[in-house]
């Protein structure tokens, strides 16, 4: 018995040392949120058996829980450079399978098609707004870009010189002629559960029933946050705390292999005493 209670215990320090390593990996990854792995105690037991004399048989891992604590805001001066001030994500679309992204990696530019995209083409999900900016829908829609703002007095087109993103999403896309428009309001997601959303990687999760669906609202508004442009949320990952942990599972990890190795050496003995 003692034998499969260390292996197991040998499985789960492997466990810990991989999300450990993960988070140490991502440490200066743009949005990143940390895991911690979480154990329950293994207590085997029947009707008939005294509950003065069950002896546990180890530990499992019980989950490996995502922190949606806020990171560190770096301050970088680009417009498209987006960090949620609260408990919001970025909503993405995947051009290629149509899949629905949410992430905190607020790092954007406009593609050469004039969308707003990420450093893998999703493109960031906005309400569409009228000439005043007020939102006519609450479906979000690609944030796209017009190149030109018609023409001016000799024909020539005007030709898109700037952006700006607003506290409470507004994007406003300005031309040469000084004109200005806002383009949408980027729409923000929320979950009832965030711990329950699978990471997919580059930052980004997908909604399932863990996580339940999706709520949107604009930034600036009950939980959603306020937007920081010219920001960007880093990584939440404390070194510090992950090295103490690294060195706490790596001791654990050692423990267990020892205690294979004395039972090991229990069963020979036993072994040459029956010889």
């Amino acid at each position: 018995m003692s034998f499969y209670t260390s292996l197991n215990g040998l499985k789960n320090a492997q466990t810990d040392l991989g999300v450990i390593s993960h988070n140490i990996a991502n440490a200066e990854t743009n949005g990143f949120k940390k895991s911690r792995t979480e154990f329950a105690d293994i207590v085997v037991g029947s009707a008939f058996t005294n509950p003065k004399l069950i002896v546990g048989i180890g530990a499992a891992v019980e989950s490996v829980t995502q922190s949606f604590a806020l990171g560190p805001i770096e301050q970088t001066g680009s417009a498209l450079d987006l960090a949620i001030n609260g408990d919001g994500f970025f909503t993405l679309v995947n051009t290629v399978n149509q899949e629905t992204l949410y992430t905190r990696n607020g790092s954007l530019s406009v593609n050469e098609a004039g969308y707003i995209t990420d450093g893998s083409n999703n493109r960031l999900q906005v309400f569409p707004t009228d000439a005043t900016g007020t939102i006519t829908s609450t479906t979000p829609t690609d944030a796209l870009i017009p190149a030109t703002n018609g023409t001016d007095a000799s024909g020539n087109p005007i030709d898109f010189a700037g952006i700006t993103v607003a506290d409470d999403g507004a994007i406003t896309a300005s031309y040469a002629d000084g004109s200005n428009i806002v383009v949408g309001k980027v729409a923000l997601a929320s979950f009832i559960a965030p711990q329950g959303l699978k990471q997919v990687g580059s930052s980004n999760w997908v909604a399932n029933g863990l996580s339940g669906a999706a709520s949107y609202g604009q930034p600036s508004t009950v939980q959603y946050g306020s937007l920081l442009s010219g920001a960007l949320e880093r990584s939440n990952v404390d070194i510090a705390e992950e090295l103490v942990g690294l060195i706490t599972a790596q001791r654990n990890f050692q423990a267990n292999a020892k205690a294979i190795d004395t039972a090991t050496q229990i069963s020979q003995t036993v072994i040459q005493l029956r010889t």
